[in-house]
């Protein structure tokens, strides 16, 4: 029995409300369970230095936990004068998600800074945050074509994400954070719309995993994303 009471094969309960900021060109709040990330997305009308004359343009992101995110305060990291390893490598593993689903010929030589900031966790911050991010930068490019700054649209697929584990020895979707700070095995499973990976992490928690456990997340983690793509398709 799942601590939330779900099926093993069960997601959370999704939302995604768009259009929740004033000023960016993209903007949603995704709320998967009890982790609610905001994202947005900002245009900025050239890419980075090292695509200088390149024709092609640059998605990129940034992630960050509120202090009562979690159910102690975190220290903001801009207090403590740098990111910490782990946000570097979570907000490095959103800007390569969201990279996989656009043609950066089609998007020019500009940039889109994708932020999330997680305002509640409760396991699955990076995949909730690849999810709606995929909204916000939709939500931003929509308005490039809508004002004829670009002819053609960049965004080739939906991006989404979803966790998947081993808890008390049986395949779950969607770990909330009961479950993955328990977990046996745990996995991070980011799809295109038309189910092509772009990138799994998994790892040994606690306890090995066969081969044969790995194609049963991976099963799972695609009816998850399904789920996902529906509720992006909806919010947009």
């Amino acid at each position: 029995m799942r601590p939330s009471g779900r099926k093993l094969d069960e997601m959370r309960a999704i939302s995604i409300e768009t259009g929740v900021t004033k000023h960016a060109e993209g903007s949603c709040l995704i709320r998967c369970g009890d982790t609610h990330v905001l994202c947005t997305a900002t245009i900025e009308d050239k890419a980075p230095s090292f695509l200088k004359g390149t024709g092609l343009g640059w998605v990129t992101a940034e992630y960050g936990m509120l202090p009562r995110a979690t159910n102690t305060r975190n220290r903001r990291e801009a207090a403590a004068g740098k990111q910490s390893g782990r946000t570097q490598e979570i907000q490095r593993l959103i800007g390569r998600a969201l990279r996989a689903g656009v043609d950066r010929v089609a998007l020019g030589e500009r940039q889109i800074v994708v932020d999330c900031d997680v305002i509640q966790a409760d396991g699955g911050t990076r995949c909730a945050s690849i999810t709606g991010g995929w909204v916000a930068l939709r939500l931003a490019v929509n308005k490039l074509l809508k004002a004829g700054a670009i002819v053609s649209d960049p965004i080739v697929d939906h991006v989404a994400a979803v966790s998947c584990g081993i808890y008390a020895g049986q395949p779950v979707l969607d770990l909330d954070y009961a479950e993955d700070s328990e977990a046996g095995t745990d996995g991070n499973f980011i799809l295109t719309g038309r189910g092509r990976l772009i990138e799994v992490q998994m790892s040994a928690e606690g306890a090995t995993f066969s081969r044969d456990e790995m194609g049963r997340l991976l099963d799972l983690s695609e009816s998850g994303i399904a789920e996902l793509v529906e509720a992006q398709k909806a919010a947009i």
